[in-house]
């Protein structure tokens, strides 16, 4: 009974593995096929997910080409452009059509090309290098980009969100109503088991606003990441970058002395100077380097984890593309739904790692000696 169900299976898996064989080599040569555009299929799709991972001067929801004239229409808003070259200049994106105008403004002419302004001739003419990278002036570009609205956005929200349990709580005695008992027990949580347990009892409440912000800022970023807005703003290392320097700063401000003390001592007054002066040539540099590790493991740690998870997202549902199949379409969607669910998990964990390194470094530059040395001796005792 056990062979011929063996063999049964064996047959079903051969049948499965032919077609999809098959279906292998035609997708294969489909995906390499020339496109109107001069593009392959896969040449497009990389292309796509490119564009999707970049900040951009519009919202572009979604677009249909016109098969009768091949042409591109677009659906979405523009959002204002402000750039300081040599002056003002100010205009909204629509005025780029998608990088196909110049734009005028002031005596100067403006390009848009691959996410980035640049200053050219009337004729949109781009100047590159020897490794084609373009050499054209770049203004200061102060615009609204599409990052920059859906950070101010998730700022908003969070300011009525929380203004709102805040009044709940006030009217209801301290008992949180409707969707506050949603966002107690968490708001519990950071405090309890991240601030407390990082910082200290006596410490935490000075840095509990911060860790809430950037706890929830990140959490509703990385969550706007995954619906069809297409934004991806934890995965721009500019903002992460952002959220690091506050952490540095912040941990540098707050220091106590004893904490500086660590760092240009580390061996604290036990040996004399004359014997701790080879050993502190390589310990402090040390210490000085770790002051910016630290906020550089934080950025490039968010960054790379949502950007990899929107790479992965985004080439699975463009397999569905490549692979016209009753095979590879509803493998590759089912691939992408799993993927789906795993980056709700995702966003919602790295807003909690960001945090809690936050209040782990937090806890380092507020730590006293006395402190320090009552805890060594708890992990001795233990």
């Amino acid at each position: 009974m056990q062979r011929k169900t063996l063999v049964r299976l064996l047959s079903v898996l051969l049948f499965i593995g032919s077609f999809s064989a098959v279906a292998q080599d035609e997708h294969t040569e489909e995906a390499k096929e020339i496109l109107p555009e001069g593009k392959t299929k896969k040449e497009e799709i990389k292309e796509f997910i490119n564009h999707h991972l970049m900040d951009s001067h519009d919202f572009n929801f979604f677009g249909s080409t016109d098969d009768e004239t091949g042409e591109t229409h677009h659906y979405g808003f523009p959002l204002p452009v402000i750039l300081w070259d040599e002056g003002l200049h100010t205009f909204m994106s629509s005025e780029f059509h998608h990088g196909e105008n110049v734009v005028e403004s002031n005596g100067n002419y403006y390009k848009l090309y691959h996410s980035k302004i640049y200053r050219t001739d009337a004729d949109g003419t781009i100047n590159y290098d020897e490794s084609h990278h373009p050499t054209n002036v770049r203004p200061l570009d102060l615009s609204i980009t599409k990052s920059v609205v859906m950070m101010l956005v998730t700022g908003l929200l969070l300011i009525w969100l929380f203004s709102s349990l805040a009044k709940s709580y006030a009217k209801n005695g301290s008992i949180p109503r409707g969707i506050g008992r949603f966002f107690e027990p968490i708001v519990l949580y950071i405090r309890d088991d991240i601030a407390i347990a990082n910082i200290g009892e006596n410490k935490y409440k000075k840095y509990m606003p911060f860790l809430l912000t950037v706890f929830f800022f990140i959490w509703f970023l990385n969550m706007f990441g995954l619906t069809p807005l297409g934004v991806n703003v934890t995965g721009n290392i500019a903002v992460t970058t952002a959220l690091a320097i506050i952490v540095f700063l912040i941990t540098t401000f707050t220091g106590t002395k004893d904490y500086w003390k660590h760092i240009f001592d580390p061996l604290g007054d036990g040996m004399p100077w004359a014997g701790k002066i080879l050993i502190y040539i390589i310990l402090v540099p040390i210490e000085i380097l770790g002051l910016f590790i630290k906020p550089f493991a934080l950025l490039i740690r968010l960054y790379a984890n949502m950007t990899a998870g929107h790479v992965v997202l985004m080439s699975l549902i463009g397999l569905i593309f490549i692979f016209k199949s009753w095979i590879g379409g509803p493998l590759s969607f089912g691939l992408s739904f799993a993927i789906s669910l795993i980056e709700l998990l995702v966003a919602l964990l790295q807003a909690y790692i960001f945090t809690m390194l936050a209040a782990l470094y937090f806890g380092f530059a507020s730590e006293t000696h006395a402190e320090h040395e009552a805890h060594e001796g708890e992990v001795q005792h233990l």
